[in-house]
């Protein structure tokens, strides 16, 4: 029983190579030479006797009880959703024979990675490093599979799949990189010296903190001249900003943020940034809540900042699937009245097309603008004003070439109806998306407006 076990784990882990097939053919030529040159008869039994005892023995070096391998994935226990990563496989050779091997990871499915295979040479109990680098484009769980080494000796007849099983499962989650990136950020109310642009505190509503040496960014308005006056050089004042105002971040998760750029829908890239902001607010001392619909509201995260508020946003965030359907704006508006009886700060990620699709939810926005300081975040479609820049060289392209600045003309329009009703918007390009939805919350909390 145990020598069957033995041969049909043989013949199922044993592959023929190039190298079998060439020299088979070889004898088969001399064979088929022999027979018309018959003194080349017994050197082609020769030759076949001498094929069938290499190949032999070649299958008894790589199926012998020493060949052992181990090898070890690290990978990041949390992935960010449209980040690049490095996993790194450690494999080792714990034989003491020289093998050569073509190493292939079953990466997950998400990851569409279907050509990943490494050759390597390991010498007697050498210890190799091989990594490479992906980027997950989807939330969820992404399963890491075996490590399979295909073995090859000196001889190099047949090969022996030699498997190892290092599976686990790594969550992707919306962008941790891109929060703690933006954390240093959101620290400061004077962001302009990374990239941000100038942010003009007015009004008086902030409670008095101290008095500090002028820095780049600082308002004159605020220069304190008494204070100044006494030879230590330009001093400001300071002001405390206003804390736990409740800050909503609400996602449309409609069939309008399906649309994807660079591998990630509109709807990842305002998760991204949702998660972002949140952080920030907590870190301001505000309060931070989720509210997301499609054809009805899914999820209401009351505006909190106690311990683990951070971490029921990004479970939230992390489960959160696009709708098939248009938005249920009138059943946002109801869920806002009940649960909302404090004038906010609301966030709206979304998307709209066409100057007909606002039009119909305009007087929605306008209602739950009465009651709270809405945001209406927008895309721009960077694709689309590509386009609208060339010039058509037919009848074809200059219908479409039309078509798209009239495109690109309905979104401008679109915000500029919005506001013109008092509604804050905000219409970026989704690469742009964190920095500009972190910037205008910086701006409004400076402004006193929340």
């Amino acid at each position: 029983m145990k020598l069957l076990n033995k041969l049909k784990n043989i013949f199922k882990n044993l592959y023929l190579s190039r190298r079998l097939y060439m020299a088979f053919s070889a004898v088969i030529i001399t064979f088929a030479v022999s027979f018309f040159i018959k003194i080349l008869f017994p050197f082609a039994e020769l030759l076949l006797i001498l094929f069938i005892i290499v190949l032999l023995s070649d299958i008894g070096l790589l199926f012998q009880e020493g060949i052992k391998f181990s090898a070890v994935r690290r990978v990041r226990k949390k992935l960010s959703l449209g980040h690049r990563h490095y996993a790194k496989l450690i494999v080792e050779n714990l034989s003491a024979m020289k093998l050569k091997a073509d190493v292939i990871d079953e990466v997950p499915k998400e990851l569409q990675i279907r050509d990943f295979r490494v050759s390597e040479v390991f010498k007697a109990y050498q210890t190799k490093e091989i990594s490479y680098d992906f980027r997950p484009v989807k939330r969820g769980l992404y399963n890491f599979g075996e490590v399979h080494l295909f073995l090859r000796s000196q001889v190099g007849l047949v090969i022996r799949r030699y498997s190892i099983n290092i599976e686990e499962s790594v969550p992707v989650y919306p962008s941790l990189v891109e929060m703690k990136n933006y954390e240093l950020y959101g620290k400061s109310n004077y962001v302009q010296t990374h990239g941000i642009k100038k942010i003009r505190r007015i009004g008086n509503s902030h409670e008095f903190e101290q008095i500090k040496t002028y820095v780049h960014g600082d308002d004159f308005q605020k220069i304190n001249w008494k204070a100044s006056g006494r030879g230590q050089g330009l001093m400001v004042n300071h002001y405390e900003d206003e804390k736990a105002q409740p800050v909503y971040l609400l996602l449309d998760k409609s069939r309008n943020m399906k649309m994807p750029f660079n591998d990630l829908s509109l709807l990842d890239y305002s998760i991204n940034t949702s998660l972002t902001i949140a952080n920030t607010a907590l870190k301001k001392k505000d309060r931070a809540g989720l509210i997301s619909f499609s054809e009805k509201v899914n999820t209401i995260i009351g505006a909190g900042n106690g311990n683990g508020h951070l971490e029921r946003i990004l479970k939230a965030l992390y489960n959160e699937k696009e709708g098939r359907f248009d938005a249920n704006y009138e059943g946002l508006y109801q869920v806002i009245r009940a649960k909302l009886p404090v004038r906010s700060l609301l966030f709206l990620f979304t998307n709209f097309e066409s100057k007909n699709s606002a039009d119909q939810i305009l007087p929605v926005l306008r209602q739950i603008n009465n009651r709270h300081l809405l945001v209406v975040v927008m895309f721009q479609n960077t694709e689309l004003e590509e386009f609208s820049q060339k010039r058509p060289t037919n009848t074809e392209e200059e219908y479409v070439y039309t078509q798209a600045q009239q495109l690109v003309y309905d979104k401008k329009e679109i915000v500029k109806r919005m506001q013109q009703y008092g509604i804050q918007t905000v219409l970026t390009a989704p690469e742009n998306l964190t920095m500009d939805v972190l910037n205008k919350y910086l701006e409004l909390k400076a402004r006193g407006m929340i």
